[in-house]
This record gives C-alpha cells, structure tokens and sequence, in this order.
C-alpha cells in the first residue's frame, strides 16, 4: 500500500505595499475621486486593506506621459497578498483615467 502525500499550500502572507497613480490631469475631480474609490473597492473586497490614501495633487511630470505634461499624483498604502498586487496592477493597466502607476512591496 502506498501512502499518499498531502500537498499543503503556504498561507497567503499579507505584505505592506504602496502604490503610486498618476491619474489624467483632464479628469474633472468627481471623476478622479471615483477612480480613486474603485481601486480602493477592489483591493476591499478581494481581501485587502487600505490603510491610508494620500492625494499628493497636480504636479509636473518630468517628461510627457500619452502626451500630458501634468498629472494628479495618489498615494496608496495597502496591506494584500502578492496574488492581489498582480490582480490589482492587470485591473490599473486597463482604466483609462490611469496614465502611469507603481507598486512597491515595502519591507519593514
């Protein structure tokens, strides 16, 4: 008789990250702030916590990005797992309101 082997999966470990939008300048900001509440809905209901959102307000790019000289920069701290950042950045890659973003994982 053979004995079978259990596979167990590591648990999904929660990490601090940050991420950085920068959000079309010629968004109207009913438009950006509903940019800003999506993404902190998704991160929400997919199990991950956003702990503080930071709008750092228009600024000047360094160079054109899709033909903008200016952006409205945001700041998230966020607690996920790694399969969420991947999920979130396939989400951010597809809004059009989004012109560049970064995500870091943050050690402490």
């Amino acid at each position: 008789m053979v004995a079978e082997k259990t596979i167990t999966k590591p648990s999904a470990l929660i990490r601090d990250y940050e991420l950085v939008l920068i959000i079309n300048p010629g968004l109207s900001d009913d438009t950006a702030n509903a940019t800003v509440d999506t993404l902190k809905q998704f991160i929400t209901t997919r199990g991950g916590t956003v702990v503080e959102v930071a709008p750092w307000g228009k600024k000047k790019l360094s160079y054109p990005i899709k033909h903008h000289l200016e952006g409205n920069y945001v700041l998230f701290k966020i607690q996920m797992t790694a399969a969420l950042s991947k999920e979130l950045e396939a989400q951010i890659r597809i809004s059009e309101n989004v012109i560049r973003f970064l995500v870091v994982r943050v050690e402490i």
